[in-house]
């Protein structure tokens, strides 16, 4: 699957967490210490906010390990709130318009994680997204339709509540369809100020995360990317998670959500 890092906090070059440390995004791409794929080679993304509203955002179908783009980038970019993201194709082709971050207007939204039996209920999933929505449909993967799904389900007005409405919704579906895969869902989404973060999966057993905190500055990341073992501490399962403009991080466990499963 994928890796992914969420930083909210004083600005800082991209570089310092997308590249250098010892155990970067970019070097997750080659080869990440926790996940299922020890590649992540099909395709990466960043995304930035600065002095607009909307954020920038730049991603590329090729390996992040070989793209001097992104390294000069890094290098140059400073930012309060940036998302970065390297790509575990779980089934959708490796390109661009299916690389994350996803951004509308303001927000933005990554994930790491799959709809198990995707394929099958696809069309399903889809017509989860209004017709005002679905023309910022721009690729086919399963994360941009969850994305849309949930903005459709009230993501601008409590983005907790869509995103477990819509999760809720998608298992349904899966259910009714007879598929035994598990749906797992790792993601984080912000509309520029606030950070939100799920951990979840249908299963048990969603992908890791963790996040660190000095001072006013948060790092969420897939794993992490330093040698600092004290300094880093595991979203639980069945969990979302909110990070302030301050710094102030809270977690809370998706009781509506694991109940309505498990039943």
């Amino acid at each position: 699957m994928c890796r992914l890092l969420a930083y909210r906090g004083e600005p800082v070059f991209l570089s310092e967490l997308i590249c250098i440390p010892p155990h970067s995004l970019v070097r997750q791409s080659v080869s990440a210490a926790r996940g299922k794929t020890g590649t992540n080679g099909d395709g990466f993304g960043l995304s930035w906010y600065g002095e607009r509203i909307e954020p920038a955002l730049f991603r590329e179908a090729r390996p992040a390990w070989s793209d001097e783009n992104l390294q000069a980038l890094c290098h140059q970019v400073r930012s309060r709130l940036f998302f970065a993201h390297v790509r575990s194709s779980t089934g959708t082709p490796t390109n661009r318009a299916n690389c994350h971050p996803f951004s509308h207007g303001k927000w933005l939204f990554m994930h790491n994680g799959q709809i198990g039996g995707y394929a099958q209920i696809r069309r399903t999933i889809e017509a989860m997204i209004p017709d005002d929505l679905y023309g910022s449909r721009m690729g086919s993967s399963d994360s941009e339709a969850i994305f849309l799904a949930a903005l459709a389900n009230g993501l601008e007005k409590d983005p907790v509540r869509a995103v477990v409405r819509t999760l809720r919704a998608i298992h349904g579906t899966m259910i009714d369809a007879g598929i035994a895969e598990p749906f797992r869902f790792t993601a984080t989404l912000t509309d520029g100020e606030t950070v939100f973060g799920f951990r979840w999966a249908s299963d048990t057993k969603p992908p890791t995360l963790y996040y660190r905190r000095t001072l006013a500055d948060v790092v969420v990341a897939s794993e992490p990317v330093d040698d600092c073992k004290e300094g880093w501490h595991e979203i639980p399962p069945n969990s979302s998670f909110k990070v302030l403009s301050d710094g102030r991080l809270s977690v809370d466990l998706l009781k509506d959500l694991v109940v309505k499963l498990a039943a």
